[in-house]
């Protein structure tokens, strides 16, 4: 990093015993190993992101104020996406192509009808939730166009507990399919779309995943 950039993202998290690290290699420009007691000159640009209010939390002694002057030397402040609906069609296309490039699948156009609910979404979680999203939907769709369709099941948020979602009306049955649909949709994910992965990862095999796509939608055509 000597001479370049470091990112520092969820500066806010930080704890205090880590707060007074940083602020110490900030004031003295230095560092040492771990292990090692000899100093080392650290030239950086440090660059610090955050999505808490930090002026608070140096008010209510949860930061330390002399670390928060450190950082904020020049302040930019990012507004929610709720706020710049304009901007999530072109940025949704542009985290889609990324997603897939991670993933080496081609990128499927999104569809008008998915960008219209793309645009209409609050999107609490930001640019992560909106990424984590497209990224299930590109997996689910398998090479198709990502519609609206598949961007609703991808946006539906898992509770902690997988059961406190389903009304214990809908009996034991639901809570299990329910439960099955989400374990199946994360395989996917994790495997990049490879069905044999995903069925090794949940540990039945390939039949028995094919039937389960079928049952919960999930297959092609």
């Amino acid at each position: 990093a000597h001479g370049g950039t470091i990112f520092l993202d969820e500066i806010g998290d930080l704890g205090p015993s880590t707060q007074a690290k940083l602020l110490r290699v900030l004031q003295d420009r230095t560092i040492e190993r771990l292990g090692s007691n000899i100093t080392i000159p650290l030239d950086v640009r440090v660059l610090a992101a955050t999505n808490r209010d930090l002026a608070r939390a140096v008010k209510e002694g949860r930061f330390r104020e002399d670390l928060y002057y450190r950082l904020n030397v020049v302040s930019i402040t990012a507004p929610p996406l709720r706020e710049r609906r304009e901007d999530i069609p072109e940025l949704a296309r542009f985290l889609l192509n990324r997603c897939a490039a991670r993933l080496k699948l081609s990128a499927p156009p999104l569809s008008a009808e998915a960008v219209r609910w793309l645009s209409g979404q609050a999107w609490p979680g930001n640019v992560r939730e909106l990424e984590h999203c497209l990224e299930r939907a590109l997996v689910l769709s398998r090479g198709g166009p990502i519609t609206a369709e598949y961007l609703r099941l991808t946006a539906e948020s898992a509770p902690a507990d997988p059961f406190d979602a389903v009304p214990l009306e809908e009996g034991l049955h639901a809570a299990v399919s329910r439960l099955e649909r989400r374990m199946i949709e994360r395989a996917l994910l994790e495997a990049g779309g490879n069905r044999s992965r995903a069925a090794e990862l949940l540990k039945i095999n390939r039949r028995l995943l094919y039937d389960k796509m079928r049952e919960f939608g999930l297959a092609e055509g």
